[in-house]
């Protein structure tokens, strides 16, 4: 069975930081790029990050570029989200998403999580 699990969402003042992981079991994940969606109330689910099995290409969302960042390691088949800076807007459900290519995590992922809550107050 596979499984993408979240970890490391929470409650956090407006400029504070989180890190969110993303483990992955039950099936082999080599050369699966991994990335991170999130919705918010409301809303759509959005991209937010890819990142291919190497590292070697790294895609972002225009509305976390230059302020998230996207990591992986590969030995405990892990992903990150490194989110400083956080602002009232980033609030959403996180989600963990597989795929193939970076193209496909980034718009149609073969794999999803559950889900992590990040909420930020103003």
């Amino acid at each position: 069975q596979v499984q993408l699990v979240e970890s490391g969402g929470g409650l956090v003042q407006a400029g504070g930081s989180l890190r969110l992981s993303c483990a992955a079991s039950g099936r082999t994940f080599s050369s699966y790029a991994m990335g991170w969606f999130r919705q918010a109330p409301g809303k759509e689910r959005e991209f937010v990050a890819a990142i291919t099995w190497s590292g070697g290409a790294i895609a972002y969302a225009d509305s976390v570029k230059g302020r998230f960042t996207i990591s992986r390691d590969n030995a405990k088949i892990t992903v990150f989200l490194q989110m400083p800076s956080l602002k009232p807007e980033d609030t959403a459900v996180y989600y963990c998403a597989a795929g193939r290519t970076i193209v496909e995590v980034s718009k149609h992922p073969e794999y999803w999580g559950q889900g992590t809550q990040v909420t930020v107050s103003s």
